[in-house]
């Protein structure tokens, strides 16, 4: 099976659905996912305030950052040093 990273509409079409309550299934049908991955992506990327809890939640745009930020971190990780 192939692997591919969630982009940003999917991203944000987890957010939009996770606003409006619908069930985490329905939204891995709408975006053609595995339930598992959209599971995994909300659980990964969840913003927690403590003081201000009424912006806990998931958001698309914060979760592509986190998405760059890992690629990154896995590019530095696969890079191997020159030899001299």
């Amino acid at each position: 099976m192939n692997r591919t990273e969630l982009n940003l509409a999917e991203q944000r079409t987890i957010e939009d659905l996770l606003h409006r309550k619908v069930k985490v299934t329905e939204i891995a049908r709408r975006i053609n996912r595995h339930r598992a991955t959209v599971y995994r992506e909300i659980k990964r990327t969840f913003f927690k305030d403590d003081e201000l809890l009424q912006l806990n939640g998931y958001y698309g745009m914060l979760a592509q950052k986190s998405a760059a930020q890992r690629r990154a971190r896995r590019r530095e990780l696969v890079r191997i040093p020159e030899l001299r």
